[in-house]
C-alpha cells in the first residue's frame, strides 16, 4: 500500500526533549528509522496532534467530512465522544460514527456514551444501558466510559453510575469526567470514584482542585465554551496532566483552524515547546492507550511538517504514512455517507409557541454568556398582549422554545436574554444533548416558520427575517450533514452571519442556542418540558 520514503528536517523528539536535523524513513506506515544527519530543509518534523475531547458531531460533519478539514490543520486523531448521535440513536449511532470514521485515513478513538439519556427531564431518542456500553468496550475503537455528566450521581454513588465506572475499570479503559464547578471535596470525592480528565473547568482555581486530586485538566477552546486564556498558565506548572480539546467545534471555524491555534497561542505566551507539545500530542495517546505514532522508531508514520516554530504553519501531514493534506488542502476525496435518522414530529402553528399567564408580575428570564455552556436566572418584568406574554425586543428580552422532534407533544416556552435579534427567529435541531429543535424568536409566527423548516428538512439550522429563509439540512440524525465539509461551512457561514444581520452580537449565536437545552450545565436551561433549574435538578415556572 504504502512505498518507502524520506522526509527530512529538524526533528522534535518530544521523549528526549531534543530537536535535531535528521531524516524520516517511512516502510509502509510505519517508521523504519530515524537518522541524525545534516539535512537542507529548515522545517520542523514533529508528532501529529490529537483532540484530547471532541463531539464530533457538533461539526455538523460526519466523521470521514471533519477528518478532511481537521488533517489540514495538523489534527491526526481525536477522542471522540459520540453520545450527541447517542442521544438521537442509541448504539446504532455509535456504531455509524465508528463505521464513517473508517472510510478514510484518520485516526477516531470513540468512548461509550456514559449518560444517555443525559437526564430523566428532557425526551431523547434512545437509551445507552450498561449492557450496551459492555458490547462497545469489545470493540477496539471504543477506548473509554465518555463523559460521565450525571455528577451528582457519582457524588452518590448512585448503582446505575458505579456499574458503567465499574465496566470501564474492568475493560482498562479510561473514565472521562464531566464536573462544571466541583471544588475541594466534591471534587475529590468525584475522582475517587475512578474519573481520570475534566474539561469543564472555568477556572484555575477549579482546575487546581482537581489536579490535586489527580485528574488531568482537558484545557477547551471550542465555538462556543472558551477557557484557554483562564487555564493555560496551568500548563508550566502541570506539563504531564494537561491536554488540548475543542470539545464543541463548528465547520467554520474548523475550515479556519483546530489544535494548530492552541498550540501557536501558547507558544506565543512563552510556554515552554515541549509542554506545548506534550499537551497537544503525547498526553492523549498515554492517558487513553491510542495507536497513534509519537514520531519513534517502529512507530506509525502520524506525523506533521511546520515551517518554523513562529508561523507554525502546517505543511504536511501524514497518518499510518500517508500523506493526507499539504499545504492546507485535504487529500482525501469527499466520500458519499449514508443518512441515518430519527425524527418524527409534525409541523406547528404560531398559536402553540403563545404563552398565557394574564396575573404575572415577573418573569425568569434564562441568561445567556458568549463563549459559555453556563446561565445565570435573572428576573424581568413581563411584556404583555392580550394576557399573553410576548418578545420584549427592547429589553433584549425573547421567547425560547424547545420543540420535542421524537413525538407530537406541545412546545415548551420560556425566555432569554442575549441572544440579541431584533427580527424574525432562528432556529436549531442541534439541542444538547437530546437534540430536540430549539429557537428564539421576537414574534410567534417566526418562530413555528423557523421551526417548520427544521421539521420539513428533518433536522438543521434555520433563519427566518420576514421573507428571507435560509436553511442548512442536517439529515445525519437530525445534527450532521452528509455533504462535502467545505460546502457545509459555507453555507453555515452564510446562516450564521444572517443571524448577525438580525441583530445577534453573539460570536456563535447558532453554538450558544445549542446549550440552551444542556441541563447538566447549570443554571436555567429549557427542556422540551419546561424550564429547568441545573443548580437544583427541578423544573420551575416561568412566571410569578
Amino acid at each position: 500500500m504504502h512505498s518507502s520514503y524520506t522526509v527530512s528536517g529538524r526533528i522534535i523528539d518530544l521523549h528526549q526533549q531534543e530537536i535535531f536535523e535528521g531524516t524520516v524513513h517511512v516502510t509502509n506506515g510505519r517508521i523504519s528509522e530515524i537518522v541524525r544527519e545534516a539535512t537542507s530543509s529548515t522545517s520542523y518534523i514533529l508528532p501529529g496532534f490529537v483532540d484530547a475531547h471532541v463531539h464530533v458531531e457538533s461539526s455538523m460533519l460526519v466523521p470521514s467530512e471533519f477528518a478532511r478539514l481537521a488533517a489540514p490543520h495538523g489534527t491526526v486523531a481525536t477522542v471522540s465522544d459520540p453520545h450527541e448521535i447517542g442521544n438521537v440513536l442509541g448504539i446504532a449511532g455509535v456504531e455509524y460514527m465508528i463505521e464513517n470514521g473508517n472510510k478514510v485515513p484518520f485516526k477516531f478513538y470513540f468512548g461509550a456514551p456514559s449518560c444517555v439519556p443525559a437526564t430523566p427531564f428532557e425526551t431523547a431518542g434512545a437509551e445507552i444501558t450498561a449492557t450496551d456500553i459492555e458490547t462497545l468496550f469489545q470493540r477496539d475503537e471504543i477506548k473509554y466510559l465518555a463523559e460521565m455528566m450525571n455528577w451528582p450521581g457519582v457524588l452518590h454513588r448512585d448503582p446505575v453510575v458505579m456499574e458503567k465506572i465499574e465496566l470501564a475499570k474492568k475493560y482498562g479503559k479510561a473514565v472521562d469526567g464531566h464536573a462544571p464547578g466541583l471544588r475541594g471535596e466534591q471534587a475529590a470525592l468525584y475522582a475517587s470514584a475512578g474519573i481520570t480528565t475534566d474539561h469543564e473547568c472555568f477556572t484555575a482555581e477549579e482546575a487546581l482542585d482537581k489536579l490535586a486530586v489527580g485528574m488531568k485538566i482537558l484545557i477547551r477552546e471550542g465555538s462556543a465554551a472558551k477557557n484557554f486564556e483562564a487555564l493555560i498558565p496551568l500548563l508550566a506548572s502541570h506539563p504531564d496532566s494537561i491536554m488540548f480539546c475543542s470539545d464543541d467545534k463548528h465547520p467554520d471555524n474548523l475550515v479556519e483552524g483546530h489544535l494548530n491555534l492552541l498550540v501557536k497561542r501558547a507558544l506565543a505566551k512563552g510556554h515552554d515547546l515541549f509542554h506545548v507539545l506534550r499537551a497537544a500530542c503525547l498526553n492523549p495517546v498515554e492517558h487513553y492507550k491510542l495507536e497513534v505514532g509519537l514520531l519513534r522508531e517502529n512507530d506509525p508514520a502520524d506525523f506533521i511538517v511546520v515551517n518554523n516554530l513562529d508561523d507554525f504553519s502546517i505543511e504536511a501531514t501524514y497518518i499510518n504514512g500517508e500523506l493526507v493534506a499539504e499545504k492546507g488542502k485535504s487529500k482525501t476525496a469527499f466520500t458519499p455517507s449514508e443518512e441515518i435518522n430519527n425524527f418524527n414530529t409534525e409541523p406547528k402553528t404560531p398559536e402553540q409557541f403563545q404563552l398565557f399567564a394574564d396575573n404575572a408580575s415577573k418573569i425568569r428570564v434564562i441568561e445567556a454568556f458568549d463563549g459559555q455552556l453556563i446561565t445565570h436566572q435573572v428576573w424581568a418584568e413581563p411584556k404583555m398582549e392580550d394576557g399573553y406574554i410576548v418578545s420584549d425586543v427592547a429589553q433584549d428580552v425573547l421567547k425560547i422554545t424547545v420543540v420535542n422532534r421524537y413525538a407530537n407533544a406541545e412546545p415548551a416556552v420560556a425566555f432569554i436574554k442575549n441572544v440579541g435579534i431584533n427580527r424574525g427567529a432562528i432556529a436549531s435541531s442541534v439541542g444538547h444533548d437530546s437534540h430536540n429543535i430549539i429557537a428564539v424568536g421576537v414574534d410567534d409566527k417566526s418562530i413555528a416558520r423557523a421551526v417548520n423548516l427544521i421539521i420539513s428538512a428533518k433536522g438543521g439550522v434555520a433563519a427566518v427575517d420576514g421573507d428571507q429563509e435560509q436553511l442548512l439540512p442536517l439529515p445525519v440524525a437530525g445534527i450532521m450533514s452528509a455533504a462535502d465539509g467545505y460546502e457545509v461551512a459555507q453555507a453555515y457561514s452564510a446562516i450564521d452571519h444572517m443571524s448577525k444581520e438580525m441583530g445577534s452580537q453573539l460570536a456563535s449565536p447558532f453554538m450558544t442556542l445549542s446549550f440552551m437545552a444542556l441541563l447538566v450545565i447549570p443554571s436555567l436551561k429549557l427542556s422540551d418540558k419546561g424550564l429547568f433549574n441545573g443548580d437544583d435538578f427541578k423544573f420551575v415556572p416561568v412566571a410569578e
